[in-house]
């Protein structure tokens, strides 16, 4: 069936899908009072300014003004157009939607035809891939390989592990066919061009394929393993940086790791996929990877909206205990509560669990981690000799230095008795260097602010609403709560009341929608709009306060403002003809001017 999705359809998926539980799928929030707070998926932010309100079923962010009901934020999440969200909650509900929707209406996507093409052909090739994995000879030795080396057949299945045949052009072909174009192809890093004769080649050829999905489930990149491995050849080979593959912004798993983040409000991450596959065999499946890149702010900022409480489990050889510092070092400065899951022997924790188990892996590893500082102390303390004065008084000061405006009186006291301990200095004189170090942190964050005052204050510095935008959005919130006020100017003398211009195309698509719908409902127009940026102009309006008691006078006091600003802008504009005129000596068009805006200046005076 081809059409419309039913308005009770719609009605029934949006009162079934509880707000809060929606969001938190995505980001993590904390009750305060009536509502939900938590850090703003749409802007970079470090103090909570979005907010969820149970009761209206709505949210709301005060930095960047995003806001809307659990379909909407899923359009936006997604950036995908309403229908899709609309079968997306459908399916989190449990509601089936019937009905194969064709729509021209897109949402507002930040993908271009080239990157959507890209997405597209990847889409194509997992399912390819996976295909000759599970369903023909040539896959059967590389799904031996996995299901001996403890994979199941569950797991290859939700993560559409595939196989590419040793043939140099076989996918190459078939994205030529399908219509793709190579040189984008070969762009987002599917196949190669040669440079002699530019025909072109598939990258991965012979190997066991691993997708590599965005957070929300879309195959962005491969990253393929050599059945043997051979003495020219690298056991893994990845896609390259392209654009819609950016190794510094994607978290393996993050798609599927969710709910289980949720549920137990902590992630284990790791250094790599196969890690975190080798985790989910052991059941442990709050877990996700950097794509061979060290840990990013851009990482962080996506860890930091859904959890407060993260362990790290990298490998257990040098460089990896080099990388859990660095990593949480920065998780630590981000304030969240950081643990590091220590590996012995230098293994990684796919051969761990191989080794020693799931059962081993997850009591003696995952439920056993080190503090954050005792951590930190482990590795000040590697490769030191505790004989030489110099290694004594540099582990005290590294140390200190953890401890420093980040630690509690509690961990203060009992990891400076530690040292004493460790070191044969006494507590008395550890305090005494530990006081200085603290004062001379505060004389350099006193530096540091100063320094940066100026930029802060322009930062917080917003342009404040004049009368007039304050009029619009009033005026808009009436309308967007009462359908007879735009019956009301539409039939005035000036059936076209904003001045600007996203104000004006809100009004134009609130005309259409009332013809259709009604009643008044500001959620189900917000939904109908494929424009993010309009969106936020109507649920700022929405949730402006009104005086539904005097709103004929409000209506009335805004259509005045409005039509003051009208006029002032005129007579602004005619007093500079009037300017140019006397400077071309034409008086008699200076005079006739004049009376215009003397006459304009009467009106504005009698409104």
């Amino acid at each position: 069936m081809t059409g419309k999705i039913p308005e009770h359809l719609i009605e029934q998926i949006r009162s079934q899908s509880d707000i809060v539980d929606v969001i938190s799928d995505y980001m993590q929030l904390t009750k305060r009072g009536r509502n939900w707070f938590g850090l703003c998926p749409f802007h970079g932010e470090q103090t909570p300014s979005f907010s969820v309100s149970q009761d209206k079923q709505i949210f709301h962010c005060f930095g960047c003004g995003a806001g809307g009901n659990a379909i909407t934020f899923i359009m936006d999440m997604e950036n995908i157009a309403f229908p899709d969200a609309v079968v997306k909650l459908g399916e989190r509900v449990g509601v089936s939607i019937d009905v194969q929707v064709q729509t021209g209406q897109q949402a507002t996507k930040p993908f271009s035809k080239k990157e959507e093409s890209m997405r597209e052909a990847h889409a194509f090739a997992v399912e390819f891939y996976h295909h000759l994995l599970v369903n023909t000879e040539d896959g059967e030795p590389a799904l031996n390989y996995l299901l001996e080396r403890g994979f199941t057949r569950e797991l290859i299945e939700t993560n559409r592990i595939g196989w590419a045949l040793p043939s140099w052009d076989t996918l190459s072909v078939l994205l030529e066919r399908k219509g793709f174009p190579l040189d984008e192809m070969a762009e987002s890093g599917l196949i190669i061009q040669k440079e002699s004769d530019q025909t072109y080649f598939d990258r991965f050829r012979s190997r066991i394929i691993f997708p590599i999905r965005d957070e929300n489930g879309k195959v962005i990149a491969f990253s393929g393993r050599i059945l043997t491995t051979g003495a020219d050849e690298a056991k893994y080979l990845n896609s390259p940086e392209s654009p819609i593959f950016h190794k510094s912004q994607v978290l393996y798993n993050l798609d599927k790791a969710r709910a289980a983040i949720r549920k137990s409000r902590q992630v284990v991450l790791m250094e790599g996929f196969v890690d975190v596959l080798a985790a989910n065999r052991a059941g442990v499946f709050n877990v996700v990877a950097t794509m061979g890149t060290s840990l990013t702010p851009q990482h962080i900022q996506k860890l930091k909206r859904l959890v407060e409480q993260i362990t790290i489990c990298y490998d257990g050889d040098n460089a990896g205990f080099e990388a859990a510092k660095r990593a949480a070092q920065m998780l630590h400065e981000e304030k969240l509560k950081v643990e590091v899951a220590v590996l012995p022997d230098k293994l990684d924790p796919d051969d761990y669990i191989r080794q020693y188990g799931a059962e081993a892996f997850t009591d003696q590893i995952l439920e056993k981690p080190h503090a954050y500082i005792a951590f930190m102390m482990m590795h000040a303390k590697k490769g030191k000799n505790f004989q030489f004065e110099n290694d004594t008084l540099q582990y005290i000061q590294e140390v200190l230095e953890h401890l420093t405006g980040k630690s509690s009186p509690t961990e203060r006291d009992l990891y400076i008795r530690q040292l004493a301990s460790e070191t044969d200095i006494s507590q008395e004189a550890i305090y005494a260097q530990f006081r200085k170090l603290g004062a001379d942190e505060v004389k350099h964050q006193k530096r540091v602010q100063q320094k940066m005052r100026p930029q802060l204050e322009m930062v917080q510095h917003r342009k404040p609403l004049t009368a007039t935008d304050r009029a619009e959005r009033l005026l808009l919130s009436h309308m967007l709560h009462n359908v007879h006020v735009v019956d009301k100017v539409l039939n005035s003398e000036d059936p076209h009341p904003f001045i600007r211009d996203e104000y004006a195309a809100v009004f134009v698509r609130l005309i259409g929608f009332y013809e259709e719908f009604p009643t008044a409902d500001y959620q189900r127009f917000a939904e109908v709009l494929n424009d993010a940026e309009l969106r936020k102009i109507v649920m700022e309006a929405a949730l402006v306060e009104r005086d539904p008691e005097h709103a004929e006078a409000e209506i009335a006091d805004c259509l005045k403002q409005i039509q003051k600003h009208r006029l002032k802008v005129e007579i602004d504009r005619l007093s500079h003809d009037q300017k140019e005129a006397e400077k071309m000596h034409e008086h008699r068009r200076a005079l006739e001017i004049a009376q215009q805006i003397i006459h304009l200046r009467r009106s504005l005076t009698g409104i």
